[in-house]
C-alpha cells in the first residue's frame, strides 16, 4: 500500500475518477502499466482475442467507408486503445485484400500505456503503421476512429441523487484500504450533469467526464477532416442509475477495493450519454445497435461459413464456438452495443440501416 499511499501524499481525499485514473494508468502503480491483460493468460478476452473474423467485418466496414469518401489517397485510422495488437496485425493481413484501400489507409495507434505500447511495436512490423500520443498531431485528411473496449476502460466520475441533493463520490485510505465516500457536489459537477439531463432520477449518476475530454479530439478532428468514429463497448442505450463499477482479476469478478494496481476495474457504458455527446458537438450519430445484429449485417455467418469450409470438424466446432460468443444474444452479442458518429456531411451508415 506505500506506492498507493503516495497517491493521496497531497490531498486526503481525491474525486473518484482521479483516483481511478492514478491505479490504472499510473507508471509506478497503474494497472496497464504491469502487465499484458489480454488473452487466455491473462485477466480478460476481448473480441480481436476471440477470433480474427470479428477483425476482419471491422476491415470490410473501413474499406466501404473508404469508398463511400471517394477513395482519398489518404484515409487516416486511428484505433484507440490496441491493447496488445490482435486487432491491428489482423486489419494489416485484411487489407492485403483491398490493395488500392491498403495503399491509401494509414494506421495509426494511440495507447497510453507504455507497457502495452512496447508489446504492440514488438509484434507489429509495418511501414504503415505509426503510434502517436496525441491525437492532435493529425492534421489532414479524412480521419476514422476505431474504439473496441475503449470507453469502458476511461475512469468516470460517480454521483448520487436523493431527492434533490447532489454527492460527489471521493477516495480516500482507511485501515490501508480505498474508502469511497460522498460529498456534496460542487455547483460547476451539477450543471454538467443537468446539461445532460441526468438529474432525472434518483440513484447513483455515472459521468465520464474524462472520456468526454478524451473525445473533445476526435469529434475536432472528425468535423474539420471529415470521416468518423466507432465504438463497441459493453453497456446500455438508458441510463439505469446504478453503480456499474466492476473490477476483473484473472476472468473472475474482484473486489473493487482489492488488488489495486493489480486487477482492471470499469464500468458499463453510457451509450445514451455518448450519443448526446456527440450531437452537442455538432456530429450526426446513427441509431445505437448491439455488436450482433452489426456483426451480422457485416457479413459474419457468410464468412464463417466460408472459413469453415477448408476446416476440420475440431476446428470447424471450434470457430462456431467462438462465433456464438460474438453474436448470441446471452453472450457478447446483445451486451455489447455498437455507436456510430460521424461528420454531417458524410452519408455513410452500412450497418446501421
Amino acid at each position: 500500500m506505500r506506492k498507493i499511499d503516495k497517491i493521496f501524499s497531497q490531498r486526503k481525499l481525491i474525486p473518484l475518477d482521479l483516483y481511478l485514473e492514478k491505479i490504472l494508468y499510473d507508471k509506478n502503480i497503474g494497472y496497464y502499466e504491469k502487465k499484458n491483460p489480454f488473452g487466455v493468460d491473462g485477466d480478460y478476452i476481448t473480441a480481436p482475442n476471440i477470433s480474427n473474423i470479428f477483425c476482419e467485418m471491422i476491415a470490410v466496414w473501413l474499406v466501404s467507408f473508404w469508398e463511400n469518401l471517394k477513395k482519398p489517397k489518404n484515409l487516416n485510422f486511428v484505433e484507440l486503445g490496441p491493447g496488445n495488437g490482435d486487432f491491428c496485425l489482423v486489419l494489416l493481413k485484411a487489407l492485403k485484400n483491398f490493395p488500392e484501400a491498403s495503399d491509401s489507409i494509414n494506421i495509426f495507434l494511440y495507447e497510453k500505456s507504455a507497457r502495452l505500447r512496447k508489446i504492440q511495436r514488438k509484434r507489429i512490423n509495418s511501414k504503415k503503421v505509426f503510434w502517436i500520443k496525441n491525437l492532435k498531431k493529425i492534421n489532414k485528411d479524412p480521419v476514422v476512429f476505431f474504439g473496441n473496449e475503449f470507453l469502458d476502460a476511461l475512469p468516470i466520475k460517480q454521483f448520487k441523487k436523493i431527492n434533490r441533493n447532489i454527492f460527489e463520490k471521493y477516495v480516500g485510505i482507511k485501515k490501508n484500504k480505498p474508502n469511497f465516500i460522498f460529498k456534496k457536489a460542487i455547483k460547476k459537477q451539477i450543471n454538467k450533469l443537468k446539461n445532460f439531463h441526468l438529474l432525472k432520477n434518483d440513484g447513483i449518476i455515472e459521468y465520464p467526464e474524462y472520456g468526454f475530454k478524451e473525445l473533445q479530439v476526435v469529434c475536432e478532428k472528425i468535423n474539420k477532416l471529415n470521416g468518423g468514429a466507432l465504438f463497441i463497448d459493453y453497456g446500455y442505450k438508458i441510463g439505469k442509475n446504478i453503480d456499474t463499477l466492476q473490477s476483473i482479476k484473472n476472468h473472475k469478478f474482484n473486489e473493487i477495493n482489492k488488488n489495486i494496481g493489480n486487477a482492471d476495474i470499469t464500468s458499463l457504458v453510457n451509450f445514451g450519454l455518448y450519443k448526446e455527446y456527440f450531437e452537442s458537438k455538432n456530429l450526426l450519430t446513427e441509431s445505437i445497435i448491439n455488436q450482433s445484429e452489426f456483426l451480422q449485417k457485416m457479413g459474419i455467418l457468410e464468412r464463417a461459413k466460408m472459413v469453415g469450409r477448408k476446416m476440420n470438424y475440431i476446428d470447424k466446432k471450434n470457430l462456431n464456438s467462438r462465433l456464438r460468443r460474438l453474436i448470441h444474444p446471452e453472450m457478447m452479442g446483445k451486451n455489447f452495443k455498437v455507436i456510430f458518429t460521424k461528420n454531417k456531411k458524410c452519408n455513410f451508415s452500412l450497418a446501421f440501416k
